[in-house]
């Protein structure tokens, strides 16, 4: 199985910036591609952006230019920039594996972007 913990998630003003950290535990030898979605109030859960393990990306149009995913190992890091009040959920990190059949997902860190 795999365990994932997410950090840096916080309140932040229009404009500013946060980095989000995703640490993987167990078996991430199983780990195949690792994203990042997120939940605003009403809403269905979104993609915002993955990695791949040879290092590809894929970002949701709403982020591209100002997010940035990277991954180091067992670690998943989620870059935001010019933060929106729209970018205002609770973000969780996701880890897809084909060895297990299913993906895998934290408890999700709330971000807020006050005006």
């Amino acid at each position: 199985q795999v365990q994932l913990v997410e950090s840096g998630g916080g309140l932040v003003q229009v404009g500013g910036s946060l980095r989000l950290s995703c640490a993987a535990s167990g078996s991430i030898l199983m780990i195949n591609s690792m994203g990042w979605y997120r939940q605003a109030p009403g809403k269905q859960r979104e993609l915002v952006a993955s990695i791949s393990r040879s290092g590809g990306t894929n970002y949701a149009d709403s982020v591209k230019g100002r997010f940035t995913i990277s991954r180091e190992n067992a670690l998943v890091y989620l870059q935001m920039n010019s933060l929106k009040p729209e970018d205002t959920a609770v973000y969780y990190c996701m880890a897809a594996s084909t060895s297990y059949g299913r993906d895998f997902w934290g408890q999700g860190t709330q971000v807020t972007v006050s005006t």
